[in-house]
């Protein structure tokens, strides 16, 4: 940078954006699937089953509980830039070429690989953001940063409207090309590294040019013992118990997620509406996370993350139990679905924010990396779950009434991580280091 370059102005806010608009297009990715699966089932030649629709749901959701586990780390090692961008590249082509499958076999080994990327994304933006955040603003920032997931997941829905029934279903996984063309651009150009991080890893020099670039001021000096926290710490006490009950909700939270994002349109279909109001439902749900994640951003500052998740996955378990009440007229339905989504997605927020508050710098990529990756088996066991209810013909009310309980599950391990929080006296090498930008 030049001496006359003038620093960029709110590095905290640039890089929430960036990430955001990257965070978008990961849930499209996700929840596409969730709005082409009726049209798999007629798809001639591929002779799906609603199981058989269930584990193809299930691929990539196990290729992001892998992708998570890498990525975590390797953001800790590599840095949360070259993380970033890598995953993005990744999980746009794989998802893209499954616009191109001739198979269930190869569409599946596409979603399979994409799920790689899209699962190491989050841990890493996560960690990337939470170190340009101040600590006060830090739930604020790790929540609307996340509400990309359900906006990407709108977008999937209006679009499958009046894309499907016009264009077919591969269009619609065409779609993540965009991803390459207007966002890639934008991070390569601007999305900095986290000079937190660069510290960590003695690359003063390459912080340093970050905080002049962006007008930062250096973060004090760590405690001389604060090298010694590695990855491997956050499975050793005092972190190894929330480590895990952080793990367990996130597993329950995704479960209702994504067992919701994958077959809400075949329920409502079976339910007796045409696939355009099916898709509506999956829309209410979505735009119900969005405003989860602006809701949740101010209860997490407010009261917490930990209790406000407690709290917002109860919302999510009741309101489920409300769609299966048949007494339930169109609009109560819709408003239930809103809620469900306020609470399942604002949920998985604050557990983000509430991890990015509980860990320090040197292990936060590796923490969120550990979360979403075993949490992802909930969203990997959810379609199969749900497909094997359906084939079953249990009723669409069973699909509903399962993700309501571990919704309840979720709130309940939340509550003792909250109680815990209060309670916990923890050793200073381990809290989390102060970040080197103001709040935005």
């Amino acid at each position: 940078m030049s001496p006359t370059t003038p620093p960029v102005a709110r590095p905290a806010l640039l890089v929430t954006a960036l990430c955001w608009l990257i965070v978008v297009f990961d849930g499209y990715d996700l929840i596409v699937y969730g709005t082409v699966v009726p049209r798999l089932l007629e798809e001639p030649g591929w002779e799906l089953t609603q199981s058989s629709a269930g584990f193809l749901g299930s691929l990539a959701f196990l290729g992001m509980l892998l992708g998570a586990l890498a990525a975590g780390a390797l953001a800790d090692r590599i840095g949360r830039r070259g993380a970033v961008l890598g995953c993005t590249v990744w999980f746009s082509v794989f998802t893209a070429l499954c616009a191109l499958a001739p198979s269930p076999g190869t569409f599946g080994a596409f979603r399979l690989l994409a799920g790689l990327g899209l699962g190491g994304l989050v841990p890493s933006a996560n960690a990337l953001v939470a170190e340009y955040a101040s600590p006060a603003r830090r739930s604020l920032v790790a929540t609307l940063m996340m509400s990309g997931v359900p906006i990407g997941g709108s977008i999937a829905a209006v679009l499958g409207i009046w894309v499907i029934p016009g264009y077919g279903w591969r269009t619609m996984f065409a779609v993540a090309l965009l991803a390459l063309v207007v966002v890639l651009p934008l991070a390569v150009r601007w999305l900095p590294e986290s000079p937190v991080w660069l510290r960590a890893k003695g690359r003063v020099a390459e912080a340093e040019r970050i905080e002049a670039r962006f007008g930062l001021t250096a973060p004090p000096a760590a405690p001389a013992d604060a090298d010694r926290v590695t990855a491997g710490d956050i499975l050793r006490r005092p972190l190894r118990t929330p480590s895990v009950l952080f793990a367990l909700a996130t597993a329950a939270t995704l479960f209702t997620w994504y067992g919701l994002g994958t077959w809400l349109p075949q329920l409502m279909r079976q339910s007796g509406y045409e696939l355009g109001s099916a898709l509506t439902f999956l829309l209410a749900l979505n735009l119900g996370a969005v405003l989860g994640s602006l809701l949740t951003a101010y209860f997490g500052v407010r009261f917490g993350p930990a209790r406000a998740a407690a709290v917002a996955a109860l919302v999510a378990c009741l309101a489920l139990l409300g769609v299966t009440l048949a007494t339930l007229p169109l609009a109560g339905l819709y408003g239930a679905l809103v809620l469900a989504g306020i609470g399942t997605h604002g949920t998985q927020c604050l557990i983000l924010a509430a991890i990015a508050d509980r860990y320090p710098a040197a292990v936060r990529g590796a923490a969120l990396g550990f979360a979403l990756g075993v949490g992802r088996v909930g969203a990997v066991v959810a379609p199969q779950v749900g497909g094997w209810m359906l084939a079953r013909d249990l009723g669409v009310d069973a699909n509903f009434v399962v993700f309501a309980a571990v919704a309840a599950i979720a709130g309940l391990l939340l509550h003792l991580i909250a109680r815990r929080q209060r309670a916990d006296v923890t050793d200073p090498t381990l809290e989390p280091t102060t970040p080197t930008v103001p709040a935005t």
